[in-house]
């Protein structure tokens, strides 16, 4: 799907972040406007399956196995209905391994128990909500929500403290010798509300990891 704009004054989230750290305000001007693009999202039953598929795999190894597994299904469009009816065996001539396609499974017969919300549901939802929500499906973790949050759903204050590349930018632009604690990046990303997306792409760029949110 194309990628799109965030929906917010970005220029207005940059200034305000130069202001409150000035740390993180040289790393904006090395680094330019921010450019972070959001994805399309049809469902959040296809974005987390996405997610499920793309864990722990290279963005090209992932999307072949991605194709397949839609290939299974009616116009490559699974629905939770279908998926949770099919097989396990059949999910894994996908690629799958044992663990994703149970995980896959799961989320489907949330989404059927309304576990997993709609789309319209879904965007009208807190954050916090959202994380309690999802993490609740196999194989779903704050971290892959945190990604829907930021890149899918367009939330401007989210701060992904477990993220590796989150912590090298962190530790970079800090000049911090050891990788900073979840806890202490949390405390410390306080002064970045509301735009801790915003800051989280800079800290990427910080730490060479342009692509931390998948855009392919």
């Amino acid at each position: 799907m194309a990628a799109r704009r965030y929906p917010f004054d970005a220029r207005a989230a940059v200034a305000a972040l130069r202001e409150a750290d000035p740390a993180l305000g040289r790393a904006i001007d090395a680094f330019g406007p921010f450019a972070m693009r959001r994805r399309a999202m049809r469902t959040p039953f296809e974005a987390l399956l996405r997610a499920i598929v793309y864990q722990q795999l290279s963005g090209r190894a992932a999307g072949a196995i991605h194709a397949r597994v839609l290939a299974l299904f009616e116009g490559g469009r699974p629905t939770p209905p279908a998926l949770s009816a099919m097989s396990e065996e059949r999910l894994r001539t996908s690629g799958l391994s044992r663990a994703k396609a149970a995980a896959a499974r799961d989320l489907a017969e949330k989404t059927i128990a309304r576990v997993v919300p709609g789309t319209r549901a879904l965007r009208g939802m807190p954050d916090d909500e959202i994380v309690a929500r999802l993490v609740q499906v196999r194989g779903i973790g704050r971290w892959t929500v945190e990604m829907l949050l930021m890149s899918h759903l367009a939330r401007p204050d989210v701060l992904p403290a477990t993220d590796l590349g989150i912590r090298r930018g962190f530790a970079r632009i800090q000049e911090l010798e050891a990788l900073p604690a979840p806890a202490d990046l949390l405390a410390h990303g306080e002064r970045w509300r509301p735009w801790r997306t915003v800051a989280s792409w800079y800290l990427w760029r910080a730490a060479d990891l342009t692509a931390g949110i998948p855009e392919d």
